[in-house]
């Protein structure tokens, strides 16, 4: 049998800045580590990244290949209004389009949106209750924590500000009934995020399906978790595990770097 092929696509990296380049090699690294932690929907869900310097343009994946495909030169650069600003051969997915501009226009703060449909973070989206401060992972998630509720598959402008009204400020959304969305300052601090939300998620779902009493954190401990994560991670956020989980993609596969 013979074996597929592999995609030719040009290398961009010479044709946009050193700093695009980079912001294009952490965001494929993403796609690739989200498809390795098993968080992937085949190729429905998205991680978009701002391009440096810009307010209204960003990176998103090609539709139609999967996460463990996508490279630094297969990513589209598009606009607010979802048009394509390179030579890409590959379409936008208009769901992705949909919400991840409507965040980028609003969320200056954020240069990364994460989006997932993880078996776990659906479960939990669709409980009433949302997500319990169960774990150690739950108070991170809690202290920053918002809920959108669900309008059928993310095609309508007009969700726009409901959408970003319910996100305010917050740095993760649980999409009732449809997955978890994380937002950070670099790349690195989204994954982080996601991690840590999946994470929680999947541990609530284990200790209901336990069947005993469970024990919920108080509030006092919630209140300073975001202190506590800047602790811990010695204020680094995502990039103290970062540059780690770029050394084991290099060990499977480098190929996100081109």
């Amino acid at each position: 049998m013979n074996a597929p092929e592999k995609l030719a696509i040009p290398s961009l990296q010479d044709r946009v800045s050193p700093e695009e380049w980079q912001v294009r090699t952490d965001l494929a690294a993403c796609y690739r580590l989200v498809a390795q932690f098993g968080w992937s929907d085949l190729i429905f869900t998205h991680i978009t990244a701002r391009v440096p310097g810009t307010d209204d343009q960003f990176l998103i994946n090609p539709y139609g290949l999967m996460f463990d495909e996508i490279t630094a030169s297969s990513l589209v650069k598009i606009d607010l209004d979802g048009n394509k600003l390179d030579e890409s051969p590959f379409p936008v997915n208009p769901a992705g389009f949909t919400i991840h501009s409507a965040i980028h226009a609003v969320r200056h703060d954020a240069l990364c949106v994460l989006h997932t449909h993880s078996v776990n973070g659906v479960a939990v989206s669709a409980q009433k209750a949302g997500l319990l401060p169960l774990s150690q992972q739950s108070i991170f998630v809690l202290s920053s924590l918002a809920y959108h509720g669900y309008e059928g598959v993310a095609l309508n402008a007009d969700e726009k500000p409901r959408l970003v009204a319910d996100l305010g400020a917050k740095s993760f959304l649980m999409l009732r009934n449809h997955g978890l969305l994380t937002l950070g300052p670099t790349i690195a601090d989204a994954f982080l995020n996601m991690y840590v939300f999946e994470a929680a998620c999947m541990i609530q779902v284990r200790a209901q399906a336990g069947g005993g009493e469970l024990i919920p954190i108080p509030d006092a401990i919630i209140e300073g978790a975001q202190k506590q994560a800047k602790a811990v991670t010695k204020a680094q956020g995502g990039m103290l595990a970062w540059p780690g989980l770029l050394r084991r993609l290099d060990r499977i596969d480098p190929s996100y770097r081109t």
